[in-house]
């Protein structure tokens, strides 16, 4: 089980310290702050095309062999005139801004501030910081002509899946996904296969047979023949486009802006929520979806406030629990993603426009989260948790994740692909959750880590 540490840290960096345990988000200069990342994020975008982002551990060193994979990749791109973005840190990012700045290419970095230091690379030419992480996480993501992934750690693995779930969803086009290290990937994949396909059918096997699998940076070279040629067939939902136009900002920028101002009033006044995720392709005869409607019921007794996606399966179950217990249930849905599978079983909702933004507002007054099997979705929410709270960036609250049979494997993966083999990760951060198998459980660790007022 995983140690209490102090919880006085700020969620998500809010300007209101006090916000988690007063419930009072509205702060005007933080939403201020916020859309400023947004407008010089977007605007310092739009300066660019023929854009490739490349994703991996800041904790690569030059002598690895993945390293050198990734200036041989800057390079590569550079000579076909493509610009390299990169999270601008250290490790894979330095190696493949280093690629791109050597052989006379754009190399940008989008950074950003950590309470621990981190230094951009000396081979960025152009860059921009951030000081909140779902801000340049957006940006990170934003519609690239390819995205490639090196091993790394949560982060990596966060910004993987966030990549390929919005993919999924159609928030972004289907543009080449490489992976380079298949001792790495392929693992992953045979869980994802296995797992999340076979026993969840939260995903098809199909929705994997996009993503190209490489070990030589040579055979990417077809591939970014076609990535050169390629043009965007539709206008994607976080295209910079649909914000900065012919170098002018555009006023429907100011949607995000109202959408955070909705949301921070919506969570003022909550102060004991937990959320729970999963998947939404389970029925009422699951044990998952059983499991689930226990624990809301059960947490609704105890005075939480539930909080999910607001959507079928797990979610579904949750809520129903909690409103069946006379307690306050909460879901939080996209209007794009989740049309016509919004649950029946909800005190209060909150439709989004912006999938990120809906995220921010799921993850802010949590005091821990439980995660139930699923798919995409549910595993970008899990390392997007785990990597706010192994950056500091985020208050340490009980991340729990239910069902030992599915998260065993990727605990597996973790412990030795992950932090043994690459060390991408710490020993410290294998204790940053806890993996489960019953709703006593959950309300055991709840009961010990998570004060009430």
């Amino acid at each position: 089980m995983k140690k209490k540490n102090d919880n006085s840290r700020l969620c998500l960096t809010f300007g209101n310290s006090d916000a988690s345990e007063t419930g009072d988000y509205r702060d005007t200069w933080q939403v201020f702050r916020i859309m400023a990342e947004f407008v010089s994020g977007y605007q310092f975008l739009s300066h660019f095309s023929r854009e490739v982002t490349i994703f991996g551990s800041a904790r690569t060193s030059p002598q690895s062999k993945y390293y050198k994979k990734a200036v041989e990749l800057g390079r590569l791109l550079a000579k076909k005139k493509f610009t390299t973005i990169t999270g601008g840190g250290p490790g894979i990012m330095e190696a493949a801004n280093k690629g791109a700045f050597e052989g006379g290419g754009e190399s940008v970095g989008i950074n950003i501030q950590l309470p621990f230091e981190q230094r951009i690379n000396p081979y960025v030419k152009k860059s921009v910081a951030f000081n909140y992480f779902f801000t340049r996480k957006v940006m990170l993501t934003s519609p690239s002509h390819a995205y490639v992934f090196f091993p790394g750690g949560f982060g990596t693995l966060d910004e993987f899946f966030e990549v390929i779930d919005s993919m999924e969803l159609g928030l972004i086009d289907r543009v080449p996904v490489i992976v380079v290290g298949s001792e790495f990937w392929n693992p992953l994949f045979d869980i994802l296969r296995n797992g999340v396909a076979n026993e969840m059918h939260s995903l098809e096997k199909r929705d994997l047979d996009f993503i190209t699998v490489v070990d030589d940076i040579q055979k990417i070279t077809p591939i970014i023949k076609k990535i050169g040629s390629y043009k965007s067939k539709t206008c994607s939902h976080l295209s910079t486009d649909n914000f900065y136009c012919d170098r002018q900002i555009n006023w429907r920028i100011f949607r995000i802006m109202s959408e955070i101002v909705e949301g921070f009033e919506f969570l003022t006044g909550m102060t004991q929520d937990v959320t729970v995720l999963g998947t939404k392709s389970i029925g009422s005869d699951s044990p998952y979806y059983k499991a689930a409607e226990e624990l809301g019921m059960r947490l609704a007794k105890e005075k939480f406030a539930v909080v999910t996606g607001g959507g079928s399966g797990v979610m579904e179950a949750a809520n129903k629990g909690a409103i069946e217990a006379h307690g306050e249930s909460i879901g939080l849905y996209t209007k794009v993603v989740d049309q016509g599978r919004i649950n029946d079983y909800m005190t209060k909702s909150m439709e989004f426009d912006f999938s990120y933004t809906r995220k921010l507002i799921l993850t802010a007054p949590s005091k821990a989260f439980v995660l139930f099997p699923g798919g995409f979705g549910t595993l970008d929410q899990c390392f997007e948790v785990l990597t706010l709270i192994q950056t500091k960036k985020m208050t340490d609250v009980p991340v729990i994740l239910f069902g030992k049979e599915f998260w065993g494997s990727l605990l597996d993966f973790l412990r030795e692909n992950v932090f043994e083999e690459h060390h991408a990760i710490s020993k410290k951060d294998l204790h940053l959750f806890d993996v489960v198998d019953t709703v006593d459980e959950v309300m055991e660790i709840i009961g010990k880590e998570v004060k009430k007022p």
